[in-house]
């Protein structure tokens, strides 16, 4: 009787563990920073432009998600907007698909929302306007949202505002990332400390409407994500 049961148990356990391998879930996990520390709301850091600069908020979307795997096939994410948050923790996590068995040899996605979504109207979801992304006056998203404070501004309160956005030729903001890997047990840093080094904080402080500064900063912001690569065990 014990023998029988220990069978059963022993099988109950395998059957429960090939379940969760083929329901697991890959990620995509987003770490914010500034050089090599996760980025804290108004705690002081330096450029190389010598701006003390705190960041108060931080908000971008990652959009057109596609994942290239080692034999040249693609995994992409249907209606794949999402809305990142330094604010919103959970927001960093982007479940992405059922586990997958081939590796991934390159990430590919939006930085900011295509015009087909910012001409759709009032959406749902990360797309929400509620969610403080979205230009009423425009009917257009804002790709991304830096917000904070520098003694380099000769502003009000020294803030700085980067709100940058634009679906329509000649100030088409949205940027393509495209990350190659090396395995698949990788995570993305997204690096502030890559644009403000390309920002004087007391020359360019406020970019509020597309436009040629938008799309610079846009530019520049692709500089922003890389690969954090780890040993397969290690994830």
């Amino acid at each position: 009787m014990r023998t029988k049961l220990l069978y059963v148990i022993i099988f109950s356990l395998f059957f429960q563990w090939i379940y969760s391998q083929e329901n697991k879930e890959d990620f995509l996990r987003f770490n914010i920073k500034y050089k090599n520390e996760s980025l804290i709301q108004n705690k002081k850091y330096i450029s190389l432009s010598k701006d003390t600069l705190q960041i108060e908020t931080f908000r971008f979307y990652v959009s057109n998600i596609k994942l290239i795997l080692i034999d040249n096939s693609e995994i992409s994410e249907e209606k794949s907007y999402h809305l990142i948050d330094i604010e919103e923790p959970n927001s960093q996590i982007i479940s992405i698909s059922k586990k997958l068995n081939k590796e991934i040899k390159k990430v590919v996605f939006s930085l900011g929302i295509d015009s087909t979504a910012s001409v759709s109207g009032a959406l749902s979801g990360d797309l929400d306007p509620t969610k403080g992304m979205y230009w009423a006056w425009q009917s257009g998203y804002i790709n991304f949202k830096i917000e904070g404070k520098s003694s380099s501004c000769k502003t009000r309160n020294k803030a700085f505002q980067f709100h940058i956005g634009g679906y329509l030729k000649p100030n088409y903001a949205i940027r393509t990332i495209e990350l190659e890997t090396k395995n698949s047990n990788f995570e993305i840093n997204v690096d502030l400390a890559e644009l403000f080094n390309q920002i004087k904080l007391s020359e360019i402080n406020s970019i509020m409407i597309p436009g040629s500064k938008a799309m610079d900063i846009a530019d520049n912001a692709k500089l922003m994500f890389t690969i954090s690569e780890s040993l397969p065990n290690e994830k």
